[in-house]
């Protein structure tokens, strides 16, 4: 199974710091965020990885060359513009395949096992998402649980991590080149009971701000620490 890492994006929240550094790049516990995400898919036994690029790319691409310094292989889909998860995927179709791949945020620092990702199934689901408990700046959730189906219920609701199994069928009606979001195709998979999902309890962080990177930063610190 392929992965895919999401790195094209302009980390505008994260200014200035992503003026000079693409967010992907950023440092967390003394190192990339992304590296994060390429050492625990090594770690889980992906070797094909595809990383999407735009905003600062040939930074990305040099830090981290073919992937063989993580044990993996690393083709890159280079986007002129940011094209939006969906459009990002829809564009790197071609390296991706036809299978199911796992596809993972470079914004996050998160503990769940990757490698369950590996071993599902997805059977007639377009899509296998990975939810976490509401943190205080994203209090409403995304999604609704329940016997293991993502939904679009009020109540309970959950956030997705940004980690997922993706059937690449989920973005068929986005064009290569086109600009999309994933978010409105979850939801109508939901809708159509084509969304499968399951709660991650354990270590999950996203990096969308300075002040959420500096609170990764004092958590890692404090589990350094102590070990």
């Amino acid at each position: 199974m392929k992965a895919m890492v999401l790195a094209a994006g302009l980390g505008v929240r994260l200014r200035p710091l992503t003026d000079q550094v693409p967010k992907a790049l950023v440092e967390a516990g003394g190192k990339p965020l992304i590296v994060w995400q390429l050492e625990r898919l090594a770690r889980a036994g992906f070797r094909e990885v595809v990383i999407n690029v735009s905003w600062l790319g040939e930074r990305i691409e040099a830090r981290l060359g073919d992937g063989s310094a993580f044990g993996l292989a690393v083709a890159y889909s280079r986007e002129p513009q940011p094209l939006e998860s969906a459009g990002g995927i829809a564009r790197a179709r071609e390296l991706l395949g036809p299978a199911p791949f796992a596809l993972v945020n470079s914004d996050v620092v998160c503990d769940f096992d990757l490698g369950a990702l590996r071993r599902r199934a997805l059977g007639p689901h377009l899509a296998h998402l990975v939810l976490a408990p509401n943190p205080p700046h994203h209090a409403a959730g995304d999604f609704s649980l329940a016997d293991g189906r993502v939904g679009n219920a009020a109540a309970p609701r959950y956030t997705y991590t940004g980690i997922a199994l993706i059937d690449p069928a989920l973005v068929a009606p986005v064009r290569a080149g086109e600009r999309a979001q994933l978010a409105p195709l979850l939801r109508a998979a939901a809708d159509g009971g084509r969304l499968s999902g399951e709660l991650h309890a354990g270590l999950w962080r996203d990096v969308g701000t300075a002040e959420r990177l500096a609170e990764l930063e004092a958590l890692l610190a404090g589990a350094k620490e102590r070990t």
